[in-house]
């Protein structure tokens, strides 16, 4: 769910992090663990999912590749289909944690937003366009994106909101401005910037931290008036 926030209504540092809070603590949640194997396995399938996709993999290819049995694989998935959906799930999972702890302990909004779009981009960077297309191809897939993206888009927002009580952001149009950036993950995330734009997903997050930092950072003013 996308966060809709305004400027009369900052949010305390506790409130912002809640999302981070459950990021971070889903893995700990009590289920039943898979085993070393297993963790190994899905960590080497998603190696190979964002190196060359994985909609033209049968589960026989899958088994080849891995050195393992069909049997093996049912034991993490009950089909090619949720395997997919599984792994993918978990590199955004893993992704979104690991974008979080570069963030923990940053209170500066301003280097809270350049660490966080750095990181999305990062992590975005490990995907092939094989993978990005398979993604955007399979619904399943691409609602753990969009899921993610959602996510990525109410953080913005809440950094935005943070900068602008902690005044190092101007709040001229603050609202509008997190609106905006908010519909730009969505584009990015639907592929709209990079097919009119010619560029990746990861390209687009790393140009839309430049925006941001540029649009709304406050400027200091000299004593003759003018902005430095």
């Amino acid at each position: 769910m996308i966060l809709r926030l305004g400027i009369r209504y900052y949010i305390r540092m506790p409130d912002v992090d809640e999302y981070a809070s459950r990021v971070l603590s889903s893995s700990r949640q009590t289920r039943k663990q898979p085993t070393a194997r297993q963790r190994a396995l899905l960590s080497e399938l998603e190696e190979l999912f964002l190196a060359e996709g994985f909609v033209a993999f049968t589960l026989d290819d899958l088994a080849a590749r891995m050195h393992c049995s069909k049997t093996t694989l049912y034991a993490l998935a009950p089909s090619k289909e949720q395997l997919a959906v599984k792994v993918v799930g978990r590199f955004f999972k893993g992704a979104a944690e690991k974008i979080e702890r570069r963030i923990e302990g940053v209170d500066d909004a301003r280097k809270i937003i350049e660490v966080y779009l750095a990181g999305v981009s990062e992590e975005l960077n490990r995907a092939s366009p094989a993978f990005m297309n398979d993604v955007a191809a399979f619904q399943p897939a691409r609602a753990a994106y969009e899921m993610n993206s959602q996510a990525a888009a109410g953080r913005i927002r809440s950094f935005i909101a943070k900068g602008v009580a902690d005044g190092v952001f101007r709040d001229v149009h603050a609202t509008l401005i997190a609106e905006m950036a908010g519909l730009l993950v969505e584009a990015i995330q639907t592929g709209v910037v990079g097919a009119r734009a010619g560029v990746t997903d990861a390209e687009a997050f790393t140009a839309l931290a430049d925006l941001l930092l540029g649009g709304i950072q406050r400027r200091e003013t000299s004593p003759w008036g003018a902005v430095g």
